[in-house]
């Protein structure tokens, strides 16, 4: 048995861990570390097979009957689900993939960030910072690599983290007992999730509970009413900040990253990295920080024609910036075809008519395009599926112009993730610069 707190090492079996994503697969990772036996855990997953070993179960009743006495709830599972209400009901402990990885922490302080736009920027604006003065900090969460992960990187030898920097999406604040943050961000607030969430109060108010867990500062984003707004209810000290109540101009001037609102996930990144102690060696490479795979990421330029892949953009607000982002950029009588769709979830697409410009031009496709057409009351063609979109932008597109992916639906029409949608407009992208150099 490794050096884990008694809490972890005396769950009750056997233990379910529902979900096998990432979250999930990490967790049942840890737990064998942690001394449990293959006959202690049951994995649940209804599209998924289980890893070898485990006893897995696809149906809520199948798993109702195992009698689980603790669950581990991976993020994509909301709490409110019938048959894990009625589980919890018969005494079983509900944690999560996060909670278990606390198991672990002796020293570490915590840096947690939320948002329904600009978290895992400003999570890796700091992350950047923080690997410079820190190159044993973690950086992770809903981010990439889960919490998970950390814990058991030290259960096998890994070097202890001074700072651990967290992203945390909405349905991770639902179950995260034991976080305790010595600060906290929360970014631009605006509505999205509302599959899950039975109105928008209770989507902030989920976001807000991260000021529950943070011990000195929450620092928030000015330029979003609904964050300003919402923080009122903060329970813990929090700043307001953005790119024009940033004090340094000249290191303002110096960020790579594009658009005006990312000059305000970097006041906010700042401004923490600065409460926090961080050396100012480690602002001047969070301000060189050249941005996230996917989000507002430069792919190339063929025929002087910009593409741009935005695939993380599931959400009006995500669209909203990065086409206006790209807007500026923009000279004379140049145009930007904007590629809006996937699928939808209940997402208000009404809010993009002011898009409505003679210089955006939008090609709507997939499940969700025609409905995206019609909410926007935006004009433009509609195609079935992204390669017929991308096609017509390349075809049509004029030297200066730029094609923006930034769909404001999910990828799950076409795609495995918003990752594998990114890697096919790339990929499209990359064979037409190979046939233009052949011509």
């Amino acid at each position: 048995m490794l050096n884990t707190t008694s809490w972890v090492k005396n769950l009750k079996t056997p233990i379910a861990v529902i979900g096998l994503g990432k979250s999930g697969l990490a967790a049942v990772s840890f737990l064998k570390l942690a001394g449990y036996q293959d006959a202690d855990i049951i994995t649940y997953d209804d599209k998924k097979a289980s890893p070898l070993g485990y006893k897995h179960v696809t149906q809520p009743t199948d798993l109702t009957n195992l009698f689980p006495r603790t669950l581990v709830v991976s993020p994509g599972v909301s709490l409110n689900t019938n048959w894990i209400q009625q589980i919890a009901a018969t005494g079983a402990r509900v944690t999560s993939e996060l909670t278990l990885a606390t198991s672990v922490l002796t020293t570490e302080k915590l840096i947690g960030v939320t948002g329904s736009v600009g978290k895992s920027t400003v999570t890796s604006l700091i992350g950047a910072s923080a690997l410079t003065d820190d190159p044993n900090a973690f950086v992770g969460g809903n981010l990439g690599t889960p919490f998970c992960q950390y814990a058991i990187d030290i259960l096998n030898g890994r070097t202890q983290a001074h700072w651990i920097i967290l992203e945390l999406s909405s349905y991770q604040l639902e179950n995260c007992a034991h976080l305790e943050f010595e600060f906290s961000a929360i970014t631009f607030l605006s509505a999205n999730h509302l599959e899950r969430y039975a109105s928008l109060e209770e989507y902030y108010r989920t976001k807000l509970q991260i000021t529950h867990a943070t011990k000195q500062i929450c620092f928030i984003n000015k330029t979003s009413e609904d964050a300003v707004q919402f923080a009122k209810l903060a329970k813990c000290a929090y700043q307001e900040v953005s790119a024009e109540t940033f004090e340094d101009k000249e290191l303002l001037k110096s960020v790579l990253l594009i658009g005006a609102h990312n000059k305000d996930n970097f006041a906010i990144a700042a401004e923490l990295a600065k409460a926090a102690g961080f050396s100012a060696e480690s602002l001047t490479a969070m301000a060189q920080f050249k941005g996230l795979l996917h989000r507002l990421e430069f792919v190339n330029t063929i025929k002087g024609v910009k593409y741009i892949n935005d695939s993380k953009a599931t959400s009006m607000d995500s669209v909203e910036v990065a086409a206006q982002g790209c807007l500026e950029s923009l000279t004379n009588s140049a145009k930007l075809y904007l590629l809006l769709g996937g699928k939808d979830k209940t997402l208000p697409w009404e809010q993009l008519a002011h898009l409505a410009v003679p210089q955006i031009i939008p090609l709507f496709f997939g499940a969700c395009g025609q409905l995206a057409k019609n909410k926007s009351q935006l004009s433009g063609p509609y195609f079935s599926k992204l390669i017929e979109a991308l096609e017509h932008a390349y075809q049509s597109a004029q030297a200066g112009d730029v094609v923006l992916l930034s769909p404001g639906g999910t990828s799950l029409d076409e795609f495995k993730n918003f990752e594998d949608r990114g890697e096919f407009f790339k990929k499209f992208v990359t064979q037409k610069s190979a046939q233009r150099s052949l011509d």
